[in-house]
C-alpha cells in the first residue's frame, strides 16, 4: 500500500468493555492479522527507509484519528493483538520528529489508556493503542480509505459498525513509476501481472516529472503508441497509433468515451491506462490496436489544497489549482476540484490559443457498503488551427519549422461539459453492484483555410475556403455486477454488464470554395476572413447496446483463467443533404459476438506468464455502400498474444509481449468499378513489446521501453502488399529516468533524463514518402521541500529537428524545437 506526504491514517474507536470470554475470542481472531498484499516480500532493510515527520491524535466521533506524516510511500503495515493493545508494525519507516524520538499521549479519549509511536530495531515503526480493560476493536473492510482492519462478523463486532477501529491510508494514492493495480482490462481491481494482456500505466509521478500536461505528451513514454496529429493541429481531435492502428473512439475517461475535438489536459487525471490489442469485450466497437483509459483523481479524505503556475520559452503559461478534502466532520461526503486556465504560445508563427478546465467531482458514501460519485467537466478551447509544412513529389520539402502556411484568423474552438455519477453497492461479500451514467455535450467550430494542392514549381499553395460547425451530444449508461463465489476448488470473479448508447451528431460543412492560394517560400497572408455559408448538411444517430460476461477464474494458485462474451447491436441512421437537393436517408442494424480468453501461469512467485485471444469490431458508416446498395460488413480484429510479467525486485517490474493482429473486412477499391469499394483487405501488424518500469535504488526511478513493429497491408486490390502502414515505425524507444537525493544538505533536489527514439515512417499508405527518424534528448532539474516544489524541464535538448506525423496527403507536423519549461507548486 503506498501513500502521499498525507501519510498514513489510522481510524482510532473503540467498544464497551466487553466480558472476558469475548476479548479472549477477540484476541484469539486477531492474532498475526496482516493488511492484504498482491503477494509476499521480504523486507529489503538495506533500502533508505521512509521518514514520519509528524504525528497527530484528533477527535474522532467517539474514538479517535491518528496521522502519520510521511515524507515519501509507507510500507504494508502488519497489526497484532497483545493484551490491552492493539499493535501496527511499519516496516523500512523511521520515526524522525521534529520535538524527539517518540510520541506518547495517555488517556486521548475515554476507554483508551495510550497512543504511542516509537521507533523498533531494523527500521520499523510502531503504533500502540492500548484500551483501558481490553484491546480496541477493529472492523476490516476496503474502503476509500485504503484499507481497514476490523473483526469478521460473529467474533464481537459485524462489518461496518460505526464504533470499529479502522486502519486505513488516505492520500492520493502515489505508485511511484511501479503501479501494480489496474482496473482498465478486467473492470475489476486485477494485478498487472494476472492480467493476460499487455496493458501499461502511466502513473501521476511520471506525469509529474516529466511535467506532461497533455495527453500527447503523456504517452511518448508509452510502448507502441505514437501520435497520429499534433499540437495545433485541432482538426480532428487527439490521435494515436496504438500497435499500428488509428485509436478512433478509444480515449476512454473511467471507462466512458472520452471524446473531444481538443487537446485533452492531464491536470484533473490521476494515471493513464494503456490496454493494447482488441478490448471490444469490455469497451464495445473499436480499433483492434487497443484503448487508452483516464483514471480521473478523486476526492481524498484528507484537505489538499494545491497552486503551480508554469511558464515555457515560447511565451505559453499556465496556472493549476487542486482542491480536495471532506464536506462532513464524518469524511463520508468529500469534493476534489480541478480547475486550469493555460495561454498557449508556440515555435510555429502565428498559431496561438487559450484553454479553460473545470473539473469537480463530490463522493457521498451513503452507508457502509454504497457510495455515489457525482462529477461534471467543462473545457473551452480556442487554438489556431494549423496544418504544419507540405509535402511534394520528392518528399518534405525544406522549409523553416516555424513556417505557418494558414491564416491567423483561422481559428478552432470548442466549448465542452460533461456530467454523470457511478453507484457502487456492496450487496455483500459476495456481490457488488455498479451503475453509471453520463451526458456530453459539444458545439465545435472550425473555421480555416486548408491545403488543396501545391505547385511544386512556383511554390503556390492553393487553398479552400473551409468551415466545419455543429451541434453533438452523447449519452451513455450501463449496469454492471460482479460476483464472487466458488466452485468446488475453483475461484470465481464473474462481471455481468449490460451498455447502451446513444449518439448524435448534427454537423454542417464548408469546403468547396477556392480561398487566396500562399506561396510556401514567400508566404504572404491575406488576413482576410471569409463569408460562413455551409453547404452540405449530415444528421446522424446512432445507437448501440451492449451485453457482456467475463470470469475470472483462479483454477490453483498459479494457474488463473480469464475468458468473456459480448455481444453488441448498433443501429445507424443517417441523413446527408447537398444545399438545394433533397435529403438523402441511410440506416444499418449490426450485430456481433466477440471473445475474448487467456490464460496466466506463474512457475516462480515473482513471473508471470501468459497467453491470449482477444477481438475487436467497428461497424462501416451506414452510407458506404456496395454497388449493389448493399451494406457492408463491421471491420473484425483478432489478436494472438503471448508475454511474460515479472519483478525483478520488490520495485523493478518489467513486461515483455509478442502479438499478431489482423483487421479483416477493409474496404478497397473495387477493381471492376473504381467509384465503389470492396470488403477484400485487411491489414496485419506483428512485433515485439518489452518494458521496465519501478525504482531501482532509493531515490532512482525510471520507465523504459521499446517495441519493434511490422505493420504493413496484407491483402488489398490497389495498395500494394508489404507496405507499410503510414506513421507506423518498426522500432521505437522511450526512457525516462529521475534520481532524488535522499538526505543530507541537498535532499528533495532531483534530476531526471529522457531518451526518445522513432525510427523513420512511411508518410502515406502508398509509401511514396518517409517520415525521417529521429532521436530527441529531454531533462528536468527539481527541487521538493516541505510542501513546495520546483521543477525545470527541458524538452529537445539538442534542438533536434524532426516530424512528429502526417496526414498521407499534403501535410506534415514538425516537432518543436528545444523548449524550456518552469514550474513552481505550493500545497497548503
Amino acid at each position: 500500500m503506498v501513500v502521499r506526504l498525507q501519510g498514513l491514517v489510522l481510524l482510532v474507536g473503540w467498544l464497551a468493555l466487553l466480558p472476558l470470554a469475548a476479548q479472549a475470542e477477540t484476541v484469539l481472531s486477531l492474532e498475526n492479522v496482516a493488511l492484504p498484499s498482491d503477494r509476499a516480500a521480504d523486507l529489503d532493510l538495506a533500502q533508505a527507509a521512509t521518514q514520519i515527520t509528524g504525528v497527530q491524535v484528533e477527535p474522532d466521533g467517539e474514538g479517535l484519528r491518528l496521522v502519520l506524516d510521511a515524507d515519501g510511500a509507507l510500507g504494508e503495515p502488519i497489526t497484532e493483538i497483545t493484551g490491552n493493545a492493539l499493535i501496527v508494525e511499519i516496516p523500512n519507516a523511521v520515526l524522525a520528529l521534529p520535538e524527539g524520538g517518540s510520541f506518547e499521549q495517555f488517556s486521548p479519549t475515554e476507554g483508551i489508556a495510550l497512543v504511542s509511536v516509537t521507533n523498533e530495531p531494523g527500521n520499523q515503526v510502531r503504533v500502540t493503542i492500548t484500551g483501558n480493560d481490553g484491546p480496541p476493536a477493529v472492523d476490516v473492510s476496503a474502503g476509500t480509505a485504503g484499507l481497514v482492519l476490523g473483526i469478521a462478523p460473529g467474533l464481537g463486532l459485524a462489518s461496518g459498525d460505526d464504533d470499529a477501529i479502522r486502519l486505513g491510508v488516505t492520500g492520493e494514492g502515489d505508485e511511484g513509476y511501479a503501479p501494480r493495480d489496474s482496473s482498465t482490462a478486467t473492470r475489476t481491481d486485477t494485478p498487472l501481472r494476472d492480467i493476460p494482456q499487455s496493458i501499461q500505466v502511466i502513473p501521476q509521478a511520471v506525469i509529474e516529472d516529466r511535467d506532461a500536461t497533455e495527453l500527447d505528451d503523456a504517452l511518448e513514454t508509452a510502448a507502441s503508441v505514437v501520435s497520429n496529429g499534433g499540437r495545433g493541429l485541432s482538426f480532428f481531435g487527439p490521435g494515436f497509433l496504438i500497435r499500428g492502428f488509428e485509436n478512433r473512439g478509444g480515449i476512454f475517461r473511467d471507462g466512458v468515451e472520452a471524446f473531444s475535438l481538443g487537446a485533452l489536459s492531464t491536470n484533473d487525471i490521476e494515471r493513464v491506462e494503456v490496454l493494447r490489442g482488441p478490448a471490444s469485450v469490455l469497451f464495445g466497437q473499436g480499433e483492434p490496436g487497443g484503448i487508452i483509459n483516464l483514471v480521473p483523481k478523486r476526492p481524498l479524505g484528507e484537505p489538499l489544497y494545491d497552486v503551480s503556475a508554469n511558464v515555457d520559452s515560447f511565451g505559453s503559461y499556465e496556472g493549476t489549482v487542486d482542491l480536495s478534502g471532506p464536506l462532513t466532520s464524518d469524511r463520508a461526503l468529500r469534493y476534489r476540484l480541478n480547475v486550469s486556465y493555460e495561454n498557449i504560445d508556440s515555435f510555429r508563427d502565428f498559431v496561438d490559443g487559450n484553454r479553460l478546465l473545470i473539473s469537480p467531482i463530490i463522493t457521498w458514501d451513503i452507508g457502509p457498503n454504497t457510495s455515489l460519485d457525482v462529477y461534471g467537466q467543462y473545457t473551452s478551447d480556442r487554438e489556431t488551427i494549423d496544418q504544419g509544412l507540405v509535402v511534394g513529389a520528392d518528399g518534405i520539402i525544406d522549409l523553416p519549422r516555424e513556417r505557418f502556411l494558414g491564416e491567423d484568423f483561422g481559428e478552432f474552438s470548442q466549448d465542452q461539459f460533461n456530467v454523470g455519477y457511478r453507484l457502487n453497492h456492496d450487496v455483500n461479500s459476495t456481490l457488488t453492484l455498479r451503475h453509471a451514467l453520463q451526458y456530453q455535450q459539444y458545439s465545435p467550430q472550425r473555421y480555416a483555410p486548408l491545403f488543396d494542392s501545391l505547385d511544386e514549381t512556383t511554390g503556390e499553395l492553393e487553398r479552400l475556403a473551409y468551415f466545419a460547425g455543429g451541434h453533438y451530444q452523447r449519452f451513455f449508461t450501463n449496469a454492471e455486477a460482479v460476483g464472487r463465489f466458488n466452485t468446488g476448488s475453483l475461484s470465481h470473479e464473474v462481471l455481468f454488464g449490460v451498455e447502451y448508447r446513444n449518439t448524435l451528431e448534427q454537423p454542417e460543412f464548408q469546403f468547396n470554395n477556392l480561398y487566396t492560394p500562399i506561396n510556401i517560400f514567400n508566404p504572404i497572408y491575406t488576413d482576410i476572413p471569409y463569408a460562413i455559408e455551409p453547404e452540405f448538411f449530415r444528421d446522424d444517430t446512432i445507437r448501440t447496446w451492449g451485453i457482456y460476461l467475463q470470469d475470472q477464474v483462479e483454477i490453483l494458485p498459479n494457474l488463473k483463467l480469464l475468458a468473456g462474451i459480448r455481444y453488441d447491436t448498433a443501429d445507424q441512421f443517417r441523413t446527408t443533404q447537398d444545399i438545394g437537393q433533397p435529403r438523402a436517408e441511410f440506416s444499418q442494424t449490426d450485430s456481433a459476438f466477440s471473445p475474448r480468453v487467456g490464460i496466466v501461469y506463474e512457475p516462480i512467485e515473482p513471473l508471470s506468464l501468459y497467453a491470449s485471444y482477444n477481438t475487436s469490431f467497428q461497424p462501416s458508416s451506414a452510407g458506404s455502400r456496395n454497388a449493389d446498395d448493399s451494406t457492408f460488413d463491421p471491420e473484425r480484429g483478432r489478436q494472438f498474444e503471448i508475454g511474460a510479467k515479472g519483478d525483478i525486485t520488490e520495485n523493478l517490474s518489467f513486461t515483455l509481449a509478442l502479438f499478431d493482429i489482423r483487421r479483416q473486412n477493409v474496404q478497397t477499391t473495387d477493381p471492376n468499378d473504381p467509384l465503389f469499394t470492396v470488403q477484400t483487405g485487411e491489414v496485419a501488424s506483428r512485433g515485439f513489446e518489452l518494458g521496465l518500469g519501478g525504482e531501482i535504488l532509493p531515490g532512482w526511478n525510471l520507465t523504459a521501453n521499446y517495441t519493434a513493429l511490422d505493420a504493413f497491408v496484407s491483402q488489398d486490390n490497389t495498395i500494394p502488399v508489404g507496405n507499410r502502414l503510414a506513421n507506423v515505425p518498426d522500432n521505437q524507444f522511450s526512457l525516462w529516468s529521475t534520481y532524488e537525493i535522499q538526505e543530507g544538505s541537498l535532499e528533495g533536489l532531483g534530476f531526471g533524463l529522457g531518451l526518445y527514439y522513432v525510427s523513420q515512417r512511411a508518410g502515406n499508405s502508398d509509401n511514396s514518402f518517409t517520415l525521417p527518424s529521429y532521436f530527441r534528448t529531454d531533462a528536468a532539474l527539481f527541487y521538493r521541500r516541505n510542501n513546495w516544489r520546483a521543477q525545470l524541464n527541458v524538452e529537445n535538448l539538442f534542438d533536434t529537428r524532426y516530424f512528429t506525423s502526417s496526414d498521407q496527403f499534403l501535410e506534415v507536423i514538425p516537432g518543436a524545437p528545444l523548449a524550456v519549461s518552469a514550474r513552481v507548486g505550493v500545497e497548503f
